[in-house]
């Protein structure tokens, strides 16, 4: 069976407990996705969603287990790997312009300064931002502006994945729903594979094609992964009007608010470490027996 575009092969995290022992963060990690997918990830702080996305992007390396993204071993950063993190990371020296002309630049080091320019206005544009407002340094925008911009910055690049480590989570709720849609026209068009954390089930609804859910810590793994079946392209206002949207949301606020707990700190070395597949339809016709097996379906890859 083929590996998918990006394969997590039971990582394992450990860090000192300053007793002389080492505490075990997560275990045995495995998972896939696909290229061209959007994949959420949701857990408690503390159970190594961030830990996890500093291993995909090179930026730390894993006690045991490895990453293969299009074949190759990830080890260290790389320009095929973009991050945007929460808060912001842009330089402050530069426009907002500059902040995504200076790694395009990097990426596509024989373009003319003219076509940098005008490749880093047109992901900027799509964001929101044109005009004057791309020629101000960060101190001059916004939150939601500079948030914008890290994510222009990200898609210009055009990396192979793009991480994002809740990007939005120190916006306002109104700045948050507009980005989200700016980020799903923009996935949209680039149809770049995407690996998100966030705390928001509600957003994580609305742009995932799939959730992971992770156990609490420690020895936290990645027990379940959710299929969002519902079709895109999707409105967050017209979302919450489909029948399988709260049966989902319903899934994961019991598995975020019980189930994880009735899991957390088991040791997992079985060989099978993959998350358990739950696909959730409430659109589907019910069998007319009367022993009907509901709509809920848990499967194992």
């Amino acid at each position: 069976m083929a590996k998918p575009f990006l394969s997590v092969e039971r990582l394992t995290q450990k860090f000192p407990d300053g007793a002389g022992g080492a505490l075990t963060v997560f275990e045995n990690a495995t998972f896939g996705v696909e290229k061209g997918e959007f994949v959420c990830i949701l857990g408690h702080s503390g159970c190594g969603k961030s830990t996890i996305m500093n291993v995909l992007a090179g930026l730390a390396e894993p006690t045991t287990g490895g990453v293969i993204m299009d074949g190759t071993e990830v080890s260290g950063p790389s320009l095929d790997r973009g991050v945007v993190f929460q808060n912001y990371s842009l330089l402050p020296w530069l426009s907002a312009l500059k902040n995504v002309t200076f790694g395009v630049r990097a990426r596509y080091q024989d373009w003319s300064k003219t076509k940098v320019e005008k490749h880093a206005k047109e992901f900027l544009a799509m964001v929101g931002l044109e005009g004057d407002v791309v020629y101000r340094k960060p101190s001059q925008l916004s939150g939601g502006m500079r948030q914008r911009v890290s994510i222009a910055r990200a898609f210009a690049n055009h990396p192979k994945l793009l991480l994002l480590d809740e990007p939005f989570g120190a916006l306002d709720a109104l700045t948050r729903g507009t980005i989200q849609e700016e980020l799903l026209k923009i996935w949209g068009k680039t149809e770049q594979t995407v690996f998100m954390i966030t705390h928001d089930i509600d957003e994580a609804i609305l742009l995932a094609d799939r959730i992971l859910l992770m156990t609490n810590g420690p020895f936290a793994r990645v027990a379940e992964s959710v299929e969002i079946t519902i079709p895109r392209p999707r409105n967050r206002t017209e979302i919450v009007e489909h029948p399988n949207y709260y049966a989902i949301r319903n899934h994961l606020v019991q598995f975020l608010g019980q189930h994880s707990k009735d899991l957390a700190g088991q040791e997992n070395s079985g060989e099978n470490n993959a998350p358990e597949t739950v696909r959730i339809d409430m659109t589907q016709e019910a069998p007319e027996e009367e022993d009907a097996s509901p709509h809920l379906r848990a499967v194992n890859d």
